[in-house]
């Protein structure tokens, strides 16, 4: 009798979550920016997964952001696949602050750290937006400010005071790839942000540069282990936070 009742519970959950993904999709496609986006964008999308062999029914994405070089990698892969193979990278239009993490409201920062999407907003002020979710656990343990701020997005518009900013044709794109990957079942899509491309060179000349910002780098040091450790494997970090607030990477 158990074992029939856990069986039933089971096919609930199934289905439920199959019309809560497939409702997903749906209420994204009433918005008339997303289906301007797939009009213009949808071909194109198919066919740059297609170069990758990667099904767009399958599609799990994870992004890298790098903000020296106002770079953003996307990152996909099957959902049967093991590893990420990179697909395209964008260029940030526009940047604020400087090289560090974001630690109170008003500074004006772009984080630094190791985040996922928890927000998709279809009518944002700024065209399409995917929110992050910052502050992290991290963010919180490492910041004494009152109120760290928060609504960090990879948006339109082309406009920032601490965001990741496209121009509108190229959010179209990113969008995209993120609500598919969303109604495919991808319920944390990664988003990992850097401050600088951290290979090994570049990162002792950014050392050399901070030498007197001791926390810095340390902060720094600790994710470049979680860079390096994605770009050994290319799968997902399984992230943790130690009492310190430092990430760990199992």
């Amino acid at each position: 009798m158990k074992s029939f009742v856990f069986f039933l519970l089971l096919v609930f959950f199934i289905i439920t979550s199959f019309i809560s993904l497939n409702d997903f999709l749906s209420e994204q496609k009433k918005f008339e920016r997303v289906r301007t986006a797939y009009k213009e964008k949808g071909t194109f999308i198919e066919e740059q997964l297609k170069k990758s062999n990667i099904r767009i029914g399958e599609l799990q994405i994870l992004i890298t952001v790098y903000k020296e070089e106002q770079e953003l990698e996307i990152y996909a892969k099957n959902r049967s696949d093991k590893s990420y193979k990179k697909l395209l990278t964008y260029k940030i239009c526009e940047s604020s602050g400087v090289l560090g993490p974001k630690r109170r409201k008003g500074d004006y920062q772009v984080p630094e750290g190791f985040y996922y999407m928890d927000r998709f907003n279809p009518a944002s002020s700024f065209y399409l937006s995917l929110g992050i979710n910052y502050p992290n656990k991290s963010d919180r343990i490492k910041s004494s400010a009152k109120d760290l701020g928060g609504d960090i997005f990879i948006h339109g518009e082309c406009v920032t005071i601490g965001c990741m900013p496209m121009t509108n044709d190229k959010i179209k794109e990113i969008y995209l790839y993120a609500i598919q990957a969303k109604h495919n079942g991808q319920n944390q899509i990664p988003v990992y942000i850097y401050p600088f491309k951290m290979a090994e060179d570049n990162f002792r000349k950014h050392e050399l540069k901070y030498n007197d910002n001791k926390p810095l780098i340390s902060f720094w040091t600790n994710l470049k282990s979680g860079h390096d450790k994605f770009f050994k494997d290319q799968t997902a970090l399984k992230v943790t936070v130690l009492e310190n607030g430092d990430y760990c990477f199992n």
